[in-house]
């Protein structure tokens, strides 16, 4: 008897110490919103959120205006209430950001301001910081149209004339340097996070060219 009740305890134990651990992985930060459109920053990647000296993720920008340089490109932000988020990249006359359905605009997207053309801040959900990784599988689809789409939307930012040759060089960013290998020692799934998109054949893409008017 005295057997069977240390096993019962030891299996509570158990249990409580398996349901610790997973609410600790649960509550990882993942996100942090920045001003002035409360919009997501990755804390999860390496190439955007490095650490710091105390080992904590760090974003490399503290706001997202029209205004702001990206030291790297692309960045990467998230408005929950979509399924999928924006890749952001530096021009002469500003920030911009790829959609997979819209191409390549200027920032803000036209959700975020309001009729007067000032920052209209989304509202976030209840721990918008624990929401789950964009995947690597959305990365892996997303990134090279991203960056090949802003090429070809601003020309003149080419350094050379193949642009296979400046998407290669460090200026860009490609999905294994977004992602990392792992997330703070955590392997992501590639195809079972909330922000997992369908892969969009290319002609199925608008033009940028006609997007802007240009």
């Amino acid at each position: 008897m005295k057997i069977n009740k240390l096993s019962k305890l030891f299996l509570v134990i158990l249990t409580i110490a398996i349901l610790g651990c997973f609410s600790v992985v649960q509550a990882q930060d993942y996100w942090t919103a920045l001003p002035p459109y409360n919009t997501l920053w990755p804390l999860w990647s390496p190439a955007l959120s490095p650490l710091d000296a105390a080992g904590v993720a760090t974003p490399l920008i503290t706001s997202l205006a029209p205004s702001t340089i990206l030291p790297v490109q692309p960045g990467l932000t998230w408005n929950p209430s979509l399924d999928y988020p924006w890749l952001l990249y530096n021009t002469p006359s500003g920030l911009a950001y790829y959609d997979p359905f819209y191409g390549v605009n200027t920032w803000p997207a036209s959700s975020l301001i309001d009729s007067a053309g000032a920052a209209l801040p989304i509202a976030l959900p209840d721990l918008y910081n624990t929401l789950p990784p964009t995947s690597s599988a959305w990365l892996g689809q997303n990134v090279f149209f991203g960056n090949y789409y802003f090429l070809e939307s601003y020309p003149s930012l080419l350094a050379a004339t193949d642009p296979a040759v400046l998407l290669a060089s460090a200026t860009f960013l490609l999905p294994k340097a977004i992602y990392g290998a792992l997330l703070l020692g955590i392997p992501i799934p590639p195809a079972t996070l909330a922000t997992v998109f369908p892969p969009q054949p290319l002609t199925s893409f608008l033009t940028p060219a006609s997007l802007l008017g240009w």
